[in-house]
């Protein structure tokens, strides 16, 4: 494996220390707010790997087309309306500039530089492995650095978040390599993050279940 390939597999847990540090420096200044610096210094680092090691061309590969398999982005948009039920329930907590700003933001924003990240370019990184060990290498990374997030949010604490986060990598990895697009991928992050109220979520301001 060359000094590349080998920067590009083990970025995750970087980016994951990083995360972990940046979680624990915020979350003692802001609290639970601490999500938003979090995520900034997040996507600096994922928009560093993307063009330092994936460049125009793979971005313009990862959102060609989707020729082939159908049927996989079908059950991706399908498992991305899981969280349906919990944006009926809560969506009054979207009444302050505060809260809805960063959660529509991020929604915009965070399912294309996930999804470059840890599906397209890990993904490609690792495509020369057996298949079932790239999706699950690439799935449990993106499953750890989510429950970074625990450090200062109760609701990520929990195990349903890491679980959820962990079947949801594999799905988008399984579409990615069946379908060689990230359209739907992108599409399906992109309702996953709207209607799980992320900004909501990070700040507590309900409860798994409630």
């Amino acid at each position: 494996m060359n000094p590349k390939s080998t920067f590009v597999i083990i970025s995750p847990f970087l980016i994951i220390i990083v995360n972990i540090i940046t979680a624990i420096i915020f979350g003692n200044l802001i609290g639970k707010w601490a999500f938003i610096p979090l995520i900034l210094i997040e996507w600096i680092l994922f928009l560093f790997f993307i063009i330092k090691y994936g460049g125009a061309s793979s971005i313009r590969n990862w959102l060609k087309k989707s020729g082939k398999n159908w049927g996989w982005n079908v059950f991706a948009i399908i498992i991305a309306l899981t969280p349906l039920p919990i944006f009926l329930k809560h969506y009054q907590l979207l009444d302050n500039w505060s809260v809805w700003l960063p959660w529509i933001l991020l929604a915009l924003i965070n399912p294309w530089l996930e999804e470059f990240y840890w599906r397209g370019l890990l993904s490609d990184f690792t495509k020369k492995w057996n298949s079932a060990l790239s999706i699950l290498f690439t799935s449990i990374v993106f499953s750890a650095n989510h429950a970074v997030f625990g450090i200062n949010s109760n609701l990520f604490k929990g195990y349903e978040v890491v679980i959820s986060t962990f079947v949801m990598g594999i799905i988008w990895a399984i579409t990615y390599k069946k379908t060689n697009s990230l359209r739907w991928v992108i599409l399906s992050h992109f309702l996953v993050d709207f209607l799980s109220l992320s900004a909501p979520s990070f700040l507590d301001l309900f409860k798994p279940g409630m």
